[in-house]
């Protein structure tokens, strides 16, 4: 299992300190670093891989120690040209040395420990790798320098490790030829998985207790989708494996015409039951799958990864598999610096899992929330921010906002449940007028009232009517509170 992983000057992460677990969810929204960090352990696989098949297990020779990567190599992170890989495209750096300048090749570096053996005595290891820049086309791999100066070779728990990087099927392949157990595995390293999913089904059913397993792959799968897997069958004429399955009507189909939610999920299970003990990297396993069967998935491959030993580090954007990981496994949030998120305070996990994680997500990302009766009134608040010109019209195109239906206690319940676990939360609450006065002594959470019945009030007016630019004072002072609220936010920067 891997339980650690140290990346830095890797496409947009200067330095990453991640801690994994047997199941990792990376949370967070688009562009911040999520498929990079599944990049970053598929680069470290590549490197291991190819510095093991030049060098062995030694450290190689003192000078010119790195074996050469080409960038046409690296199917799990596509790249033009081998300089997109370093951050910032920055691949030298100078120096100030006794007087002179000189320049210093920047190194990418790759840190991954493990941990292998029982769970109560684990071995743990260490296997660093560094990428140095060569030109456009190939860069260099070697293991890091240790503190005494020589290198540190590839520990031998490492060298077993079987990393598969596994995205979104695209469809399936409609003939597949019988391949050896080295060729499917070079097809998977390529990303080619719709060329062999009836091969690792083959693979499984031939191997040792194959028929137990394939028999409870297809209860698992039957239970999701409702469709009954046949047996693959190889047709040695052709040298090709045909599959079929069965609906619930009983008609039996190619296992082409299923949906791509099933074949993603056969191929998410064929290849743990059939790779048992193996470490999945998987960008968005719930892609082509709806709400309810995302939370069916997640479980099933939890399941499944449990019962073969095997590690699942995982990517997503799923609300569902948010919440259905906050409460059992490793959450890295993907908000600023990625960071693990502590499930061990119960205060804040209970909040979390009550409120849904997208809120504490949310939150983290803006820094502030602001509640109010509905959508109508974001929506007219923001015409009117735009008509006055208001600073805060930009702040409320894209704010975290929550409907709470004029309901004090519940925009209080809510915000000082997300609090458990963002301390440094502000709020404010616009509610039409209430019976009785809101809440005044938060000083976290600004509540606020029209004094007239409701926002819409303030557009029948025969003023606003006449002329567009008579707008009341007192709509100008909730949105300078909104901005307020927005400047002493302080969301966590980008890394």
């Amino acid at each position: 299992m891997l339980t650690r992983l140290r990346i830095r000057n890797f496409k947009l992460f200067e330095e990453v300190d991640l801690e994994l677990g047997q199941q990792v969810v990376f949370i967070g929204p688009n562009n911040a670093g999520k498929t990079t960090a599944l990049q970053a352990l598929a680069l470290w696989d590549i490197g291991r891989a190819r510095w093991l098949e030049k060098r062995g297990a030694g450290v190689g020779p003192s000078k010119r120690p790195g074996v050469t990567i080409n960038r046409r190599d690296l199917i799990a992170l596509p790249v033009p040209t081998a300089n997109l890989l370093w951050r910032g495209l920055r691949l030298r750096v100078g120096r100030r040395e006794n007087g002179k300048t000189r320049t210093d090749n920047v190194l990418i570096d790759i840190v991954v420990d493990g941990a292998a053996g029982a769970a109560d005595t684990p071995h743990r290891w260490t296997c660093g790798l560094e990428f140095d820049y060569a030109n456009e086309e190939t860069f260099y791999c070697r293991p890091r320098h240790r503190e005494d100066g020589g290198r540190q070779p590839v520990p031998a728990a490492a060298r077993g490790v079987r990393v598969a990087y596994l995205p979104p099927m695209s469809g399936l392949a409609a003939n597949e030829t019988r391949l050896d157990p080295g060729a499917i595995n070079v097809r998977i390293g390529e990303g080619r998985t719709a060329e062999v999913l009836r091969n690792l089904c083959h693979q499984i059913v031939e191997g040792a207790g194959g028929e137990d397993k394939w028999q409870r792959l297809c209860d698992r799968l039957e239970r999701l989708f409702g469709s009954r897997l046949d047996p693959p069958r190889y047709l040695p004429e052709r040298g090709e494996i045909t599959m079929s399955y069965r609906t619930r009507a009983g008609v039996r189909l190619d296992l082409s015409a299923s949906g791509r939610g099933e074949q993603q999920t056969l191929l998410l299970l064929a290849h743990m039951t059939a790779n048992p003990g193996s470490v999945l990297l998987l960008d968005e396993p719930d892609a082509h799958l709806e709400v309810i069967r995302q939370r069916q998935t997640y479980q099933l491959l939890s399941e499944t990864a449990e019962e073969t030993g095997s590690q699942i580090i995982a990517a997503s954007h799923s609300e569902v598999v948010l919440n259905e990981a906050a409460g059992r496994d490793v959450l890295i949030a993907f908000v600023g610096a990625p960071h693990r998120i502590d499930r061990r305070g119960s205060q804040a996990a209970k909040a979390l899992r009550e409120i849904g994680f997208e809120h504490y997500l949310q939150a983290e990302e803006k820094g502030w929330v602001l509640y109010l009766e509905g959508s109508t009134d974001l929506a007219i608040l923001l015409a009117l921010a735009r008509r006055l010109r208001h600073p805060a019209a930009e702040l409320l195109e894209a704010p975290y906002v929550h409907y709470v239906a004029n309901r004090p206690r519940r925009a209080s319940d809510h915000f000082h449940g997300l609090r458990e676990a963002k301390p440094d939360l502000v709020g404010v609450a616009v509610y039409d007028r209430l019976r009785s006065p809101p809440p005044a002594d938060d000083p976290h959470l600004l509540h606020l009232t029209w004094r007239r019945r409701e926002l819409e009030n303030y557009l029948c007016r025969r003023e606003v009517l006449l002329a567009a630019d008579a707008i009341d004072a007192e709509v100008t002072e909730k949105l300078d509170a909104i901005a307020a609220a927005a400047r002493r936010a302080r969301p966590r920067q980008a890394g």
